[in-house]
């Protein structure tokens, strides 16, 4: 083997030197050195090869990819929650009470005799107007001083026009006799012009709507004192709910001018309980000597 082809080789095999190797002899193992040397030649050879390949046939290294920016999600829009507004309370103003026995009288001021009764006569003020058979609107001396008040027309005054008729106004007129009165000196009415049908108690309204008219007959008459006849009457008169008992033998007041009001039972009433006609006597006594003291 020429020198030159033998470098190569030696290169190939990554040997630097070739030492010719001697015969040895038959059975004898090759010197270990020798051997170790051969095989690391041998072994690297490939590497050698191995890494010129790699250097020649590496693909270039890929940049790794962009990575794409997030797409930006918008931020779901949450609705407001809805504050309910604060409820204000209002302040309820109470009506103010007008007592009847002033503003409402004020609806007939300046009425006179002729016209107040034209006036109850033509009255469609509440529902009694469509079921009377007249008006009630009273009967008496126009200059009395006794003003006697019930509370409404019975069935007898409904077809007659006049207040205090039939039975219950012959008990009315005993009693009167009994302290020197007679009918035609005192004036009667009542807190009601029409009947109530079926004699029933008036109702609030009726009695709110009717009462001025009262209270112009008594700004006209003037009296030196009322006389109310029956529970119904003297609680729509002192606007109250107390029983007639408790409100006996007291000097009560009524309207603007303070005309002192006495209560007792009514003739009807005495009819059906004449027991209490004792009682009824001692209230027409006070009343008798509260009148003479006015």
């Amino acid at each position: 083997m020429n020198s030159e082809l033998r470098r190569e080789y030696l290169a190939a095999l990554g040997l630097k030197s070739w030492t010719l190797r001697t015969t040895a002899a038959p059975g004898s193992s090759p010197a270990p050195e020798a051997l170790a040397a051969a095989s690391e030649g041998v072994a690297r050879a490939p590497d050698v090869v191995a890494a010129a390949s790699q250097r020649v046939a590496a693909p270039p290294t890929a940049a790794p990819p962009t990575a794409a920016p997030p797409t930006a999600v918008p931020p779901t829009a949450v609705p407001p929650t809805a504050v309910p507004p604060t409820a204000v309370p209002l302040t309820a103003v109470p009506p103010t009470a007008v007592p009847p026995s002033t503003a409402p009288a004020a609806r007939e001021a300046g009425v006179d005799w002729p016209e107040l009764r034209a006036r109850v006569a033509a009255c469609t003020r509440c529902g009694l107007s469509a079921t009377r058979t007249q008006t009630v609107f009273g009967v008496g001396n126009l200059h009395a001083e006794w003003l006697i008040v019930g509370e409404a027309p019975g069935a007898d005054e409904d077809r007659k026009g006049e207040p205090f008729v039939g039975r219950a106004g012959q008990l009315l007129n005993s009693m009167l006799h009994a302290v020197g009165l007679a009918r035609e000196q005192v004036y009667i009415a009542n807190v009601l012009k029409c009947r109530p049908p079926g004699n029933r108690d008036p109702s609030p309204i009726e009695a709110t709507e009717c009462l001025p008219y009262l209270e112009r007959q008594i700004a006209l008459l003037k009296p030196k004192i009322m006389l109310a006849v029956g529970r119904i009457a003297a609680q729509n008169l002192l606007h109250t709910g107390k029983t007639l008992g408790s409100l006996r033998q007291q000097v009560h007041r009524f309207g603007a001018s303070s005309v002192p009001l006495i209560v007792t039972y009514h003739p009807g009433y005495l009819l059906r309980t004449p027991a209490d006609k004792r009682k009824t006597w001692e209230d027409l006594k006070f009343a008798r000597e509260v009148c003479s003291r006015v």
